[in-house]
């Protein structure tokens, strides 16, 4: 018998590790590889686990009647969900659009019209930081009731720099309060705000002006760029991320979601940590993407609440060796759901993942993207105890039986702040 540990969870149908990839994400056939434990159980001590083996050999080694005890009951154990692409601090909503949509309008024709983003930009500006944290602190549970453990939120519904850094800072006071943890990213460069309409090139100077003040602030990680139709060109986005990259912050990209304008080659020439949507990405961009270290993150939830047909070529990106990711994109307008089990669902329906390939996307690979592969993710001795209980039989069930939150309990740096579906954290 060893020391107890701080809980153990026991009796689980499957334990899915997804072990093996801390330091670089799952490629190709990896993906199929959950590293599954029949009959499984993990061992948690001081935030980190400690252990995983069998049913049989966890109850040996430690002294269960001294340790606080989950019971899986069959279910399967996971490492809890990472989303690595959210915008979820913001002030109001945009149902109204959801009907414009339905009635034939399209998203970029709505934010022509001063919609869309520009919409959430007005509402968000209208809140002060402590509003902002109550209002989207709401969100943020919700994605943890829902197994998303840590989350990459992103700025941008600020547009000017008091706004920009009283939306990073209420994402730190939520990292404080809350117990899902959330990595910063500075998104600036969203939109081109209305006083700024008509003259790009004064945003984007304002932008690269941010820079600086955004890293001494010690609010963002990483900076993102909206490389499209309608937002930033190719060019515009080199000089930004470029600035950010000499101020030390680390590089994301949105690129090729309505229109290939060559983000994909940026983000390869500029080293991005990810790049996300890629609906529209060329097999050039793919070729390129797979020859370096950039995540490709998939947001399966968006061409789907946007009634478009095209989908990001998930499974010709695996057979070409890029990693990929899942994510959410949750945000007010174009894909306003916390789940991601429902973008595990979307990515076998839509894109033809496998229900192997598409958890790993939304684990270990979605670490990756989000630049914390060797620290959450997977179920491993030393990493970080972020697990999730859930309510089947099998992996296989997590799409399958969709619409349905199946995470049960759920246990974040080794602190059990969801069970029985209700959050215990606070």
């Amino acid at each position: 018998m060893t020391d107890p540990a701080d809980i153990v969870i026991m009796n689980a149908n499957e334990v899915l590790t997804l072990g093996g990839a801390s330091d670089a994400p799952k490629t190709d056939k990896q993906m199929n590889d959950l590293g599954i434990i029949q009959g499984g159980a993990v061992a948690i001590k001081d935030g980190r686990i400690i252990d995983i083996a069998t049913n049989n050999e966890i109850h040996n080694r430690y002294v269960v009647d001294a340790l606080e005890m989950i019971d899986a009951d069959g279910g399967v154990v996971m490492p809890g969900f990472v989303d690595p692409h959210t915008h979820a601090v913001f002030g109001g909503s945009r149902e109204k659009e959801f009907e414009q949509r339905l009635e034939g309008k399209s998203y970029l024709d709505i934010l022509k019209e001063g919609g869309g983003i520009l919409s959430t930009v007005r509402a968000t500006r209208g809140l002060s930081v402590e509003e902002l944290v109550a209002v989207s602190g709401t969100h943020v549970e919700k994605m943890l009731l829902h197994g998303t453990t840590t989350a990459e939120v992103k700025s941008g519904y600020g547009l000017n720099l008091d706004e920009e850094l009283k939306i990073l800072g209420a994402m730190g006071r939520l990292n404080e309060i809350h117990p899902l943890e959330i990595v910063p990213t500075f998104l600036g460069a969203h939109a081109v705000p209305k006083e700024f309409a008509g003259d790009k090139e004064g945003y984007v100077a304002k932008v690269l002006a941010m820079l600086p003040v955004v890293k001494d602030s010690g609010l963002a990680r990483f900076c993102d760029v909206f490389c499209d139709d309608g937002a930033f060109s190719v060019e515009d986005s080199r000089r930004i991320l470029t600035k950010a990259r000499d101020v030390g912050l680390g590089v994301k990209l949105h690129a090729c979601e309505f229109k290939d304008l060559g983000g994909a080659y940026l983000a390869a020439e500029l080293g991005a940590v990810s790049v996300d949507h890629l609906d529209h990405v060329s097999e050039d961009g793919i070729r390129t993407l797979a020859m370096g270290d950039t995540v490709g993150v998939l947001l399966p939830g968006v061409p789907f609440f946007l009634m478009q047909e095209n989908e990001a070529p998930a499974r010709r990106m695996i057979e070409m060796g890029l990693p990929v990711a899942l994510g959410t994109d949750f945000n007010p307008g174009s894909c306003p759901s916390v789940s991601m089990q429902i973008i595990v669902t979307l990515a076998c329906l839509e894109m033809g993942l496998t229900p192997a390939q598409a958890i790993c996307a939304s684990t270990i690979n979605a670490a990756h993207a989000v630049g914390l592969g060797r620290h959450v993710g997977s179920l491993e001795t030393g990493k970080k105890a972020d697990v999730i209980v859930l309510d089947i039989p099998s992996h296989k069930h997590l799409p399958y039986q969709f619409g349905v939150n199946h995470v049960d309990v759920v246990v974040k740096a080794g602190r059990t702040v969801v069970e029985n579906k209700r959050a215990v954290w606070k």
